[in-house]
């Protein structure tokens, strides 16, 4: 495997994304979503403009769990078998290249793009911040960017070994909007159902672990517990136990998010 390789094609695929405006596009939406939260989040309880750092990311949370996954899925699910449809694929592996060597220059590349709009995005909102709450403040968003990041390249992976696993391009967007339905809207119903169902007995103290299973609730789990007032505001008190409510231990676990599945899509891509 040659380190060169892998970069050429990742500076390829991060050109095209930057040609079409694509991190453009999603850089003005992240900004234009944010600074509506962070002013007009507190609208409801009749004030304007920042309430506090934990309000503002609690808030951010809910945006970014919705819009970071399907924004990864769907930049990454014809990664590979957009090439495969095109007939191009068969011509890159041609070249003086290996598999292991497209598969992770397509993801860097992709990466960076992704990487790029999403704290393009956040970044107006950071300096408004810090105006407002100083280094205190800024600390715990600088926080929640960079989790953000782990949260889309947790999908982007997971979209790549769609992308991988998949013969044909629809089949493939179907099945990274599945996909992004499963993790961010039924996985917790899904739980809290089996919850009310057993009037409380599913899952014991192992419940909580079961949240391990879907990135998204890591990311939460990772900002919310970062934020003492909002961790009493959300109730998570009471179901996740301390053991996991440490930063460093959710960041691994997101970390095993985004290494697995690209695991996963090397083993597939090369048999």
């Amino acid at each position: 495997m040659e380190l060169s390789q892998i970069l050429t094609l990742a500076a390829k695929e991060f050109r095209d994304r930057m040609r079409n405006r694509w991190v453009l596009a999603v850089a003005l939406v992240f900004t234009a979503f944010s600074l509506v939260i962070t002013y007009f989040g507190g609208a409801s309880s009749g004030q304007v403009g920042p309430r506090s750092i934990e309000f503002i990311i609690a808030s951010l949370v809910s945006l970014v769990i919705y819009l970071i996954p399907l924004i990864a899925l769907l930049l990454g699910f014809d990664a590979i078998v957009g090439e495969r449809e095109r007939g191009s694929l068969d011509l890159l592996l041609a070249l003086p290249i290996t598999k292991l060597e497209l598969l992770l220059g397509k993801y860097l590349g992709l990466a960076a793009a992704l990487t790029l709009s999403t704290l393009g995005g956040f970044t107006l909102v950071a300096g408004l911040l810090y105006q407002q709450f100083g280094w205190a403040g800024l600390f715990h968003y600088l926080g929640f960017m960079f989790s953000s990041t782990l949260l889309g390249l947790a999908f982007l992976s997971l979209a790549v070994l769609l992308s991988v696993l998949s013969r044909e391009r629809t089949r493939a967007s179907g099945m990274a909007i599945a996909l992004w339905f499963f993790f961010v809207l039924v996985f917790d119903l899904l739980l809290l159902g089996a919850l009310v169902a057993s009037s409380g007995d599913f899952g014991g103290d192992s419940l909580a672990y079961l949240l391990l299973l879907n990135p998204a609730d890591v990311f939460r789990i990772l900002n919310i517990f970062s934020l003492d007032d909002m961790r009493r505001l959300y109730g998570l008190a009471s179901i996740v136990p301390p053991a996991l409510a440490k930063p460093w231990l959710m960041a691994l676990v997101m970390g095993a998010w985004i290494v697995v599945p690209l695991a996963l899509a090397r083993w597939r891509f090369k048999t």
